[in-house]
């Protein structure tokens, strides 16, 4: 019977020892799951505030064009491969104005459409659009300029 006992003793003590092992792994295996939802929410954080930065870019840059001359109605292609040229030569046309010195540009190119929003940009995150000048305020031109036979 001493026998018989001191054997459950030990198959106890080491029963006891399997849970407090089992113990220490169930107690890390929480922490790691704590740090995974931490990280988690601080990632989805992270994708919030890119989403919103790529949408203020894209508004910043739309803002800044603004100030910029647009012109529409010139065919495409017609500007050939140097466009600063092209409308160095052709401003002073369709204005009837000399520039002395002639006109230098910073930058001059073809945009491309509009690009529409996509779901990488939610609603609750585009920039509000800004109103657009009042056509009775907005300086305008006595006639109108034509590239070739094209209102511009």
């Amino acid at each position: 019977m001493d026998t018989s006992i001191s054997s459950l003793t030990l198959a106890t003590k080491s029963m006891c020892s399997d849970i407090a092992g089992f113990q220490s792994r169930v107690t890390e295996l929480e922490h790691r799951m704590r740090s995974l939802k931490a990280h988690e929410a601080t990632a989805q954080d992270r994708d919030q505030d890119l989403l919103y930065l790529r949408s203020k870019i894209t508004y910043l840059e739309d803002r800044s064009r603004r100030d910029n001359i647009h012109l529409f109605g010139i065919p495409e292609k017609e500007e050939g491969p140097d466009v600063q040229a092209f409308l160095g030569s052709i401003l002073p046309k369709l204005t009837s104005l000399t520039f002395d010195p002639p006109l230098k540009f910073q930058q001059a190119h073809r945009v491309g459409l509009k690009r529409p929003m996509g779901p990488q940009d939610p609603p609750d995150h585009r920039m509000p659009a800004m109103p657009q000048p009042d056509s009775s305020t907005s300086p305008s031109s006595t006639k109108p300029w034509t590239f070739p036979d094209r209102q511009i």
